[in-house]
């Protein structure tokens, strides 16, 4: 169940291919297919430009034209490859890379071309391997000191990661870009005054990087500066993974300003479960103000959406979408409404689960048995985002194995309740202390929603499963990782967005053990504690 939306990753620099002799009559040709009469010179001349240009697929039919002549250039697959990339096929790409190393095996920009596809495919470590090889050809490269540095930042040596920026920073790769990742790795460290600067002056060097300003938006709502940070943090539909994706007119776009009353609003949900969880509590707000509130949410969020009060209708992907006036991607809402600190609505629970259901489970799930006897929930792992390879590492990092809550075990008086869901629950086999599992019962986050409901506690690492407790007006422990999600502040053990929430952060990086310590040590006085 994902929730947690990462920062957008540091940036894998995609270089410009250096710009070679050209014949003049030709630079400015805006062909597709190339003319017969072109040479391999000519056709990799075109191709540069088309490259450089951003025609990354136009690039790529000149390339090959080109090779087509001579097929023994090590620098058209090299460019080749790159353009391939861009195109957004790293598997392709690789086959290009390898093949300009066999026919140049020092070949440096092929190399870092390498690196840069594995980084595409999540396979960090051989993209290192790659960085690393460029640089000890070209010790100064930019390109492959900026690109070692993403990747050593996403295996989590944040510290190295930030000289290698500063390094590639002073070598004169791309301003804005270094800027950006440094910010990141800044805020990372917890150093988020610094990270703060950083993002500024990447926004100085080019004023339209979006993946800066959402940065930049994400480090202000950590330092709790919502008002600036929310106007920011909608540069997220230019940069992966909300780039590209379907979107509604900005005409029927509500920003705030405009009267609701008597008109039909649809809210869109966005990213991860956990955010629209989260972000639905404005809907009753809408309502208040006299529209008609339709929510358009996955299809395992439908039933539960009902339950949010004022919603005139709830439709899913695959419905064709009601006549509205007006519309507004969820994550917007704090935006249109002005919100700070101060005037998040806390209100909960906004989420009811189905009494029925609840029964149903109240007599599936054992009795604690004792005085002050707790049934806890838990989940252990969050969602695994391979296609991102920011969000995977994220996913890491917010995850443990359940062997490494064993310590909760040697608390008397508690029954444990898996509410883990994907891969990592099958771990429950072995799991180190008795845990009913029943999550084969679940189909939906109605069905979690009534089991939450007969629960005293849910334990759980940053996933949905965090946001559904807190909707719910549950207890909930949450369990934070040390670069912690810009939700979650850093500075305080409760949550100014659920009331009920406590959070048990990691006070170094990786150390799930001192969490899981200091959750066995405050279970006892649960009780006392609420």
């Amino acid at each position: 169940m994902e929730a947690d939306t990462p920062i957008p990753s540091a940036v894998i620099d995609l270089p410009l291919r250096p710009r070679r002799r050209r014949n003049p009559g030709l630079r400015k040709t805006r062909a597709i297919t190339p003319p017969p009469e072109l040479d391999a010179d000519a056709c990799d001349a075109i191709a540069d430009d088309l490259q450089n240009a951003g025609r990354a697929a136009e690039a790529e039919t000149f390339y090959r034209a080109a090779l087509a002549l001579a097929p023994e250039r090590p620098d058209s697959w090299a460019n080749l490859g790159l353009a391939i990339l861009k195109d957004g096929r790293p598997e392709e790409a690789v086959q290009c890379e390898r093949q300009a190393l066999r026919l140049d095996p020092e070949h440096v920009e092929a190399l870092n071309n390498l690196g840069i596809a594995m980084h595409a495919l999540n396979a960090l470590p051989e993209a290192e391997n790659h960085f690393h090889g460029v640089l000890r050809r070209a010790p100064e490269h930019p390109n492959a000191m900026l690109n070692l540095g993403v990747i050593r930042q996403s295996l989590g040596y944040l510290e190295e990661a930030e000289v290698l920026y500063r390094r590639a920073r002073a070598l004169g790769v791309d301003e804005a870009r270094v800027c950006n990742n440094l910010a990141l790795a800044l805020a990372e460290l917890g150093r988020l005054e610094e990270a703060e600067t950083a993002c500024r002056d990447a926004l100085a060097a080019n004023p339209d990087y979006p993946e800066a300003a959402v940065n930049l938006g994400m480090i202000l709502l950590m330092r709790g500066k919502m008002a600036e940070g929310w106007p920011h943090y909608e540069a997220r539909w230019r940069v992966p993974p909300l780039l590209g994706q379907p979107t509604l007119p900005d005409a029927t776009r509500w920003t705030g300003a405009q009267p609701v009353a008597g008109k039909t609003i649809l809210l869109l949900a966005e990213q991860g479960f956990g955010d629209t969880l989260q972000f639905c509590r404005y809907a009753p707000l809408l309502a208040q103000r006299g529209a008609k509130v339709v929510l358009a949410v996955p299809e395992t969020l439908a039933r539960l959406m009902r339950s949010l009060r004022g919603v005139d209708s709830v439709v899913t992907p695959d419905a064709v979408l009601p006549v509205f006036d007006m519309h507004c991607p969820m994550m917007s809402l704090p935006l249109a409404f002005g919100t700070t600190e101060a005037t998040i609505p806390w209100r909960v629970p906004y989420l009811e689960a189905d009494p029925a259901a609840s029964e149903r489970w109240q007599a599936i799930i054992p009795s604690a048995g004792g005085a002050g006897g707790l049934r806890i929930g838990l989940v252990w792992a969050g969602a695994r985002r391979l296609s991102q390879p920011h969000a995977a590492v994220v996913d890491r990092r917010r995850s443990m194995a359940l062997a490494e809550m064993a310590t909760l075990g040697r608390v008397p008086g508690c029954v444990f309740v898996s509410l883990q869901l994907g891969a990592p629950a099958a771990q429950t086999k072995d799991a180190p202390f008795p845990l009913v599992d029943i999550t084969d019962r679940l189909a939906d986050f109605a069905d979690t929603a009534a089991l939450i409901e007969v629960l005293d506690l849910v334990i759980t690492v940053d996933t949905a499963v965090a946001h559904l407790a807190g909707a719910l007006g549950k207890p909930v422990w949450l369990l934070n990782r040390f670069d912690t999600c810009w939700r979650w502040p850093r500075d305080r053990d409760d949550s100014a967005w659920y009331p009920t929430m406590r959070l048990f952060r990691q006070s170094v990086a990786g150390d799930w053990a001192g969490v899981i310590r200091h959750v066995a040590d405050a279970l006892p006085g649960f009780h006392t504690f609420n």
